[in-house]
């Protein structure tokens, strides 16, 4: 490859100390002027979802995570103040945290927060922690599943220090089972220890949701609103993400502020100048416009690690759709999956570079490789001059291959660097549903899921009313519920599982027995 491709190939945009580099994605000249209707498409999609046009018609809803950094963009003056007006509160209510103003009622201040949520709502709050977290600050906990382990964990390493613990329940309604599972384990845990759950807990929620009324009815400490035109898996720069980075001490203004300054450069309508409409025609390009290669996703730095799990969510929650807008079977998405370099060439890029050749790279480099001096490892070489080597070696063994990659570079991880690429990725999202045709903002896969584990659930407590302490096979008790018999023993091994009953087992599981 010359120099001269890659000169080519490179959008700077150097305020924002940001490149995109696509010399290695091999795209011809005339791939553009072919995607012409489509790109004029998506320009002109974006333009109308930025200005309050129906995006999510399932749920009848705008989509306004664009109007979150830039509230003159909002469509009209309630919006704007339903913007403008929680960062106020927010500012105010974490300044009040480090002076006690606000504290566990057994005094001092508080230490820890711990954050309830799922999907977007714990992953946009995992990310920035891990990305910008100040280990002198408040440390976050997580419960971000419906996991007793896992949560058993968590108020584990918490220890004596749950009565300094401000929990964060985040759910637009308040009915998903898993974060509402999470906030009565917490209850539960803080009761326990003999504390005020509510006054120690505030909530992030839709005004009037089902967890609205519990925060209010149970006398919480406060609320912030979570307004039903924001998508989780684009809440981070909403209160799901401000209300923990506030009180962490993140500058979320900052974040804000670069998330604008990549809308405002992804707004423009030339293409060469506009790196989400260009990285969005090189997915396209890869995978023939049908997602058929994946995305393997590098960031080249340790507080990024989780940054391919929150792309992963990002891209295949929004991309992974049955039909397109006509309503054509497409079966529509890109498969995103990652850790981080160089850690991961020891993981599989010996199969990326000679195995299955089913994928494309998204490298991020992080130019900067400390804050303070560096020593040296060999010769003149110091360790990041060897995560640079590793980077450029990679991707050139990969490329040597036929591999194609995508190459961005920041100059330091910030908050302002990384709102540039949460609204870089955004953007691209945007631009791609609309190059394949599909609505990037509806989830109707999620949603078949919840009903089919609300009918196990219902099936399970069938089950349940159905045990005696004579030996039933699963066939036995499946007959008496009508009800698949596959089904009733997954449901009578997990019960088995958890001490709720007894299960013998034959030389197969038709030959199984349960009893109380």
């Amino acid at each position: 490859m010359t120099f001269k491709k890659y000169a080519d190939a490179l959008l700077r945009y150097p305020d924002l100390g940001f490149s995109l580099d696509l010399s290695r994605m091999n795209i011809p000249e005339s791939f553009e002027s072919s995607m012409q209707p489509q790109i004029q498409k998506a320009f002109a999609d974006l333009k109308a979802l930025e200005a309050g046009q129906i995006a999510n018609s399932d749920e009848g809803r705008m989509v306004g995570h664009y109007w979150l950094r830039d509230p003159d963009l909002a469509p009209n003056d309630a919006i704007r103040s339903q913007i403008t007006e929680p960062i106020k509160a927010i500012k105010g209510f974490a300044a009040m945290i480090p002076t006690g103003e606000i504290a566990p009622p057994s005094g001092g201040v508080f230490k820890n927060i711990l954050i309830i949520g799922i999907g977007g709502s714990a992953l946009g709050p995992q990310l920035i922690n891990d990305a910008l977290g100040q280990l002198d600050e408040i440390r976050p906990f997580f419960f971000d599943n419906t996991d007793p382990d896992g949560m058993d964990r968590s108020l584990k390493e918490i220890g004596r220090d749950l009565n300094k613990t401000l929990a964060i329940v985040i759910s637009k309604s308040g009915g998903t089972p898993e974060t509402r599972n999470g906030m009565l384990e917490a209850k539960h845990a803080y009761e326990e220890a003999g504390l005020d759950f509510a006054k120690h807990t505030i909530a992030v929620t839709g005004e009037g949701s089902k967890l609205d009324q519990f925060a209010r009815e149970e006398g919480f400490i406060t609320t912030f609103p979570m307004e039903d035109w924001v998508g989780g898996r684009t809440s981070v720069l909403s209160t799901v993400g401000l209300v923990p980075m506030a009180i962490q001490d993140i500058d979320f203004e900052e974040m804000l502020a670069g998330a604008k300054e990549m809308d405002k450069l992804t707004r423009l309508t030339d293409v060469k100048s506009n790196a989400a409409m260009r990285l969005a025609l090189a997915w396209h390009h890869e995978g023939n416009g049908k997602g058929e290669r994946d995305m393997v996703v590098l960031p080249y730095k340790d507080s990024l690690v989780l940054f391919s799990k929150y792309l992963q969510q990002l891209i295949m929650e929004s991309l992974g759709k049955a039909d397109d807008l006509a309503g054509n079977s497409v079966n529509q998405g890109i498969a995103v999956y990652g850790n981080k370099g160089s850690t991961d060439q020891h993981a599989y890029v010996q199969q990326l570079r000679d195995g299955l050749h089913n994928f494309f790279a998204t490298f991020i480099e992080v130019r900067k490789g400390r804050s303070g001096p560096s020593i040296t490892i060999e010769g003149e070489n110091t360790s990041a001059d060897y995560l640079q080597g590793f980077l450029r070696g990679t991707r050139r063994a990969l490329y040597e291959n036929g591999r194609h990659s995508v190459l961005i570079s920041i100059e330091e991880v910030t908050p302002r660097t990384l709102g540039h690429l949460i609204a870089l990725f955004e953007r691209t999202v945007t631009f791609y549903a609309s190059l394949v045709n599909i609505n990037a903002y509806h989830q109707p896969g999620v949603e078949a899921g919840k009903a089919a584990a609300t009918e196990f659930l219902d099936m399970l407590n069938e089950v349940r009313g159905h045990l005696t302490a004579d030996r039933k096979s699963a066939e036995d008790v499946a007959t008496a519920i009508s009800c698949d018999p596959e089904e009733v023993f997954h449901a009578l091994v997990h019960l088995a599982s958890n001490g709720e009953v007894t299960h013998s087992r034959g030389e197969n599981p038709m030959d199984d027995r349960f009893f109380l």
